[in-house]
């Protein structure tokens, strides 16, 4: 369906070959229902199937019906670029459980040869009703050098815009960028609600984003052995200002990492995060769908 930006050490087909088949057992069911703030389903069912193994007629349904098994009743399908933007708006408009997000990731700014019009997709895009965020956009330093840093900059300066026109959510990709998304945000004023996505920070850089009360969304990378200073900014975020993710099929969560990610898997990093916060896991579990709601605003 597309190819995502931030993981071109593969081909699509090699990656594909390599999780077939490989989804993980769904973990215990958490006590009450959260949110999965950003995944991609359709790179999930492209490169990995539905869980269970095998096909599905209607892909989507299985893994929103899987989900919610575990106790996961609602979906952020993410965009990066702007078919996917758009398969993400129609999938919202037809399943009750999915709200969609649109943009360009930032590592697709720069290839594009008519940002511009892309922009224009992506605006039209963010008028609908179920699409509540604008995201992933934002600064990549990982996979796009300096050549491309300019159109970078450019496109998340008009992706802000679009989620202030539409009083959207802005959903932002940081990777090795952190001093370059709060510059660009603080010159452009942040939307009224803004979420890091995959928060990949430490304690330092999770103390300015709390105080500008952005939130921050922790994926399976908080569940690694190597993650301390992760976890040491889950620890002093508040409940209020925390949201959880897949960043599906990536980031798999501990014990399953390597294998495909799902957002039936959420179980395993909110509790996690109830470990690291030392917050009991009902209060957690209660704290991350009301901020979910407040982002994203209700599903139905």
């Amino acid at each position: 369906m597309l190819s995502l930006m931030s993981e071109p050490t593969e081909s699509r087909s090699q990656r594909a070959a390599r999780r077939a088949g490989e989804f993980p057992p769904a973990p215990e069911p958490l006590p009450r229902p959260v949110l999965d703030s950003h995944t991609h389903l359709d790179i999930t069912v492209s490169e990995a199937g539905v869980p269970g193994g095998g096909t599905a007629d209607d892909p989507v349904a299985v893994a929103v019906d899987v989900a919610a098994a575990v106790g996961v009743d609602r979906l952020v399908q993410v965009g990066v670029d702007v078919d996917s933007s758009r398969w993400g708006a129609e999938v919202a408009g037809r399943y009750p459980a999915v709200v969609a997000t649109v943009a360009l990731h930032p590592n697709e700014a720069p290839r594009l040869t008519d940002l511009d019009a892309a922009l224009r997709e992506i605006e039209a895009l963010a008028a609908q009703d179920r699409v509540r965020g604008v995201g992933e956009t934002g600064m990549d330093h990982y996979r796009t050098g300096d050549d491309g840093r300019a159109a970078q900059e450019e496109s998340f300066r008009a992706h802000i815009a679009i989620a202030k026109r539409y009083a959207k959510t802005l959903v932002i990709h940081d990777r090795d960028a952190h001093a370059d998304v709060l510059r660009i945000l603080d010159d452009e004023g942040a939307p009224d609600t803004v979420v890091l996505h995959c928060f990949s920070g430490d304690a330092e850089f999770a103390a300015e984003c709390v105080r500008r009360g952005y939130l921050l969304s922790f994926a399976g990378t908080v569940t690694f052995a190597s993650a301390a200073a992760l976890r040491d900014a889950a620890a002093l975020t508040p409940l209020d200002q925390i949201l959880v993710e897949t960043d599906a099929p990536y980031l798999t969560p501990v014990p399953h990492r390597g294998r495909p990610n799902a957002s039936y898997l959420i179980p395993l990093t909110v509790r996690a995060l109830a470990a690291t916060t030392g917050t009991d896991l009902d209060e957690l579990c209660a704290a991350i769908s009301a901020t979910g709601e407040r982002a994203f605003g209700p599903w139905r």
